[in-house]
């Protein structure tokens, strides 16, 4: 959950402040400088990457751990939840090392070279065309379908599982007592639901629309600025889909629930504590 915090953190610095607020806003800045320009380009599709890719190895995770209780030893380990993460991480940055290499410059001053317009024959090279699939294929293509499966499989155990535990209690006359664990196994797939939810709610206008520039063979936005503005929405739901699945996972925690109380009380403890001295 700390890699998935740090992997949406990146999102919101790279993806959202550094390139729709100071960007936008400070044209002259050296973030216009093609080769800033260019490198900050390949951090937010990595950031966009291991985002997504650290929250389906969380899920897996969490389908060894129900699902598969001898594998359970050997894999919910510390040793592999750092050696999975630090592999989807280099894999992430590694991958998107081409982007750098997409973009030239709009003009040169003081042999300074400014801006990043992507390079002639970007549209046309097979090479290109391939490497932008296979973007396509591990964001959001492959992560789609993949955490759908793994929350499916792990639902259909937590559900086979409680029903086998009713029978149980059914025989022992307890059928009408309160049982936490059925309580807990309830709220595991209202959480699998809900991330499986917003990650097909949130990427599904993304995908939608980028086959639909692709099919057009749209390469600039000559037309109307409706166009523009469901763009930049479907850019805004897919950066808030970085950043949801963190949240659903630490808000369904009791321990960090205690922790967010705690620390919204602190403030009038500590005015109470000073009124009393």
């Amino acid at each position: 959950m700390v890699t998935m915090a740090i992997a949406d953190l990146m999102v919101c610095i790279f993806n959202v402040t550094v390139e729709n607020v100071f960007r936008y806003h400070f044209l002259d800045s050296f973030l216009s400088h093609t080769y800033v320009c260019s490198l900050n380009t390949v951090i937010q599709v990595s950031s966009i990457q291991f985002s997504v890719w650290s929250t389906v190895s969380f899920t897996f995770d969490r389908f060894v751990a129900i699902c598969c209780q001898k594998l359970k030893l050997k894999y919910c380990t510390e040793r592999t939840a750092t050696m999975v993460l630090t592999i989807v991480c280099a894999l992430s940055f590694l991958m998107n090392i081409p982007v750098y290499f997409r973009y030239e410059p709009y003009s040169i001053i003081d042999d300074i070279p400014w801006g990043c317009r992507t390079v002639s024959g970007y549209y046309s090279s097979l090479a290109w065309g391939a490497y932008k699939w296979i973007a396509n294929l591990s964001v959001p293509l492959i992560p789609l379908p993949l955490l759908l499966l793994l929350n499916s499989l792990t639902v259909r155990h937590i559900l086979v599982a409680s029903r086998s535990r009713r029978a149980l209690k059914s025989r022992n006359n307890a059928e009408n007592s309160s049982d936490p664990e059925i309580k807990n196994r309830r709220t595991s797939i209202i959480l699998l639901f809900a991330i499986s939810g917003s990650f097909i709610v949130l990427w599904t206008p993304v995908v939608v629309l980028d086959l639909c520039l692709d099919l057009t063979e749209t390469i600039t936005l000559k037309g109307p600025n409706s166009l523009y503005l469901a763009i930049r929405f479907c850019l805004l739901l897919m950066y808030l889909s970085s950043c949801t699945n963190t949240y659903i996972y630490a808000l369904t925690q009791r321990r960090f629930r205690e922790e967010m109380k705690n620390m919204v009380k602190y403030p009038f403890t500590l005015i109470i504590k000073l009124l009393k001295q």
